[in-house]
């Protein structure tokens, strides 16, 4: 199993296979954060980041709001991801087919590894790099809070991270 951040040494082709997954006919969007949500920035270059040894988050995949590809609490401890937990409905594969649901399943049930923080900026770094059309919000202290990277023309295409209920674990 590839994780998704070391996926990348191939290039774009990963961020090109994750595009290509979304079924969305509709713009990227993102409804609006909670109150207790801190500012985040829209930056052309990633503030810096120190990731924690540990820390814990939920990531929603997908960018369409109402029904996204999947959400996830996610554990990471000295720079991987020690356990993603798919949050709300599970996703089962059919009978017949033979797919491995791995630790969070997405839709149709293909394996996601979900990126650690560190792991989704070095995505959207090297899809930006590689010619992709990437917007980043970062949070005050560096962490992305919200990804939307699109190697296509077709705004349907772009495939859209946010990450919630961050906290650096004690």
């Amino acid at each position: 199993m590839v994780r998704l951040g070391l996926a990348l040494g191939g290039g774009i082709a990963l961020v090109a296979v994750l595009g290509g997954c979304t079924s969305h006919t509709a713009s990227p969007t993102w409804s609006s954060a909670s109150a207790s949500a801190p500012a985040a920035v829209v930056a052309e270059s990633a503030p810096p980041f120190t990731e924690p040894v540990a820390y814990g988050f939920t990531m929603t995949r997908g960018c369409d709001d109402a029904s996204p590809l999947g959400r996830y609490r996610v554990s990471v401890r000295s720079g991987a991801v020690e356990s993603a937990a798919r949050i709300g409905a599970t996703v089962q594969a059919s009978p017949s087919a033979d797919v491995d649901l791995g630790p969070a399943a997405g839709q149709d049930g293909e394996e996601i590894d979900v990126p650690t923080l560190a792991e989704l900026r070095a995505m959207a770094q090297t899809a930006a790099d590689d010619g992709a059309q990437v917007t980043t919000s970062y949070a005050a202290d560096g962490r992305p809070v919200k990804v939307i990277i699109n190697v296509e023309d077709d705004p349907s295409a772009a495939e859209c991270f946010s990450v919630s209920d961050y906290a650096p674990a004690p």
